[in-house]
């Protein structure tokens, strides 16, 4: 990409899905974003357009920048608070955790998203390993599998999951109250598509999870 996209090609983007990065737009619109790397049309009927990792970063800088947060947030902090408009996974650790009906259905939507996105981006449509979003996504994507089979997230003073970055490109570390929390977020990440270690603190002995999005 040359050049920023124009008013009319970011309205586009921003009015991406959050979750899978489907496009609507007109064909002039949507053929100049995957001219800039910024979409791609799928291969399969029918020939819907999504936001490559390049789009949803434009489309995330557009969010950050319209709920005034800084922009060298913590990265987990990045998915856009509630009244945005748009789906916040739930890493552990926010406040005023919502496990009601409605945040019930957003997740379940959510992971179906997923499970839409891998079957039309993967190889041979396969949903049984992550797809690129979720690469370019890891922590997001492993709360989301983890809140969609039912565990619940930490709270500001509640126990639960908490997922963080790490500093390897491609794991994140999940944390859990007790080793037998920890063990069922290892095999639900495990059904997601995520290899998944169990590790040790050096200095405290608290035992976490390392996972990685599977490649095969």
């Amino acid at each position: 990409m040359t050049r920023p996209p124009t008013a009319a090609q970011r309205r586009v983007i921003d009015a991406a899905d959050p979750v899978t990065g489907r496009l609507r737009g007109t064909e002039s619109q949507l053929a100049a974003l995957v001219k800039r790397e910024l979409a791609f049309r799928h291969p399969r009927p029918p020939h819907d357009h999504f936001l490559t990792p390049a789009g949803h970063r434009v489309r995330e800088e557009t969010v950050t920048a319209a709920a005034g947060a800084p922009e060298a947030a913590e990265p987990v902090r990045e998915p856009a608070l509630e009244s945005s408009g748009v789906f916040a996974a739930r890493v552990g650790g926010e406040e005023g955790i919502d496990a009601g009906p409605s945040r019930i259905r957003e997740v379940h939507s959510a992971w179906q998203g997923l499970l839409e996105l891998r079957r039309m981006t993967n190889p041979h449509g396969v949903v049984d390993r992550p797809c690129a979003w979720e690469r370019t996504h890891l922590v997001q994507a492993a709360a989301i599998a983890l809140e969609a089979a039912g565990h619940r997230p930490a709270g500001a003073d509640t126990e639960g999951y908490r997922v963080r970055a790490t500093p390897q490109p491609e794991a994140v570390a999940v944390r859990g109250p007790v080793a037998e929390a920890l063990r069922e977020c290892a095999a639900t990440l495990e059904q997601a598509g995520w290899q998944v270690g169990e590790h040790t603190e050096p200095r405290t002995g608290a035992r976490y999870l390392l996972a990685s999005p599977r490649r095969t």
